[in-house]
């Protein structure tokens, strides 16, 4: 989730400020300063990265394929991820149904939060599962925690890291990416990753806010064009399906292993 660029920051309350990663100032976030320090390490595949000054202060000095990369955001604005007009503002519900769920599919949220998708695609796989992904122990012990005040006993809780979302070879159905892809590290390798833990037809469906539509009030380096995400997706050998352009603010993107 992002705050709007067309709103003063004093108008918001502490807790609306620390949203979803895409919100998240500079040093604001534990989990920011981990990754900083996680960012210090090797990475296995440099292809496609560049390191240069941020031309957008709400974003790393890390660029994949032109992009410049996005702040993460911490555990500390869960609340948010919660609030109550959620689904007015991002159609969430027309977002489930579009993901054609099947009673016995395996679904991998990754970057779960709160696990607001998570706990509801648990009731639409009541013979499968829901794995939520997430880096933050703190958003992990929040998922097991809840579990059973959702009455979903089929979400799995899995704490990942910024390369490797901790899935078994061959097993998802269907990945969930809302929000949160333009703020991963290292987009290479996560996708690369969640692409290995793939069944044969299995999908990846990556939610981003609209980067062709300048009346959708979200900074820029928020958005995601489908061009852009097209040619992150194909680097890794992901085929484009289809957009389904029927939420408010966001492109819903399906890609496939390339054949």
């Amino acid at each position: 989730m992002t705050i709007p660029s067309f709103l003063p920051l004093a108008s918001w309350a502490l807790g609306v400020l620390l949203t979803q990663a895409c919100t998240q100032p500079l040093a604001e976030s534990t989990a920011a300063a981990a990754g900083e320090q996680r960012r210090q390490a090797p990475v296995a595949d440099t292809t496609g990265y560049e390191i240069r000054p941020p031309a957008d202060p709400n974003g790393i000095s890390r660029y994949y394929l032109g992009r410049q990369i996005a702040h993460v955001m911490g555990h500390e604005g869960a609340d948010w991820l919660e609030r109550s007009g959620r689904q007015a503002e991002e159609g969430t519900d027309v977002l489930l149904k579009a993901l054609r769920l099947k009673p016995t599919d395996v679904v991998a949220d990754i970057g779960a939060g709160t696990g607001y998708f998570s706990f509801r695609m648990s009731a639409l796989v009541p013979q499968g599962k829901v794995l939520a992904v997430d880096i933050q122990p703190e958003m992990i012990t929040y998922l097991q925690d809840n579990k059973d005040r959702n009455n979903a006993p089929n979400v799995e809780p899995v704490l990942g890291t910024v390369q490797n979302p901790n899935l078994p070879a061959n097993s998802v159905d269907l990945a969930l990416i809302v929000d949160a892809y333009h703020e991963f590290d290292h987009p290479r390798e996560m996708m690369r990753a969640i692409k290995t833990s793939l069944k044969p037809n299995g999908r990846v469906a990556l939610a981003e806010y609209r980067a062709e539509d300048s009346k959708v009030p979200i900074k820029r380096i928020h958005k995601m064009s489908i061009e852009q995400a097209r040619k992150e997706m194909k680097a890794v050998g992901l085929e484009f399906i289809e957009s389904v352009e029927t939420l408010p603010q966001q492109h819903l993107m399906f890609f496939r292993r390339a054949k």
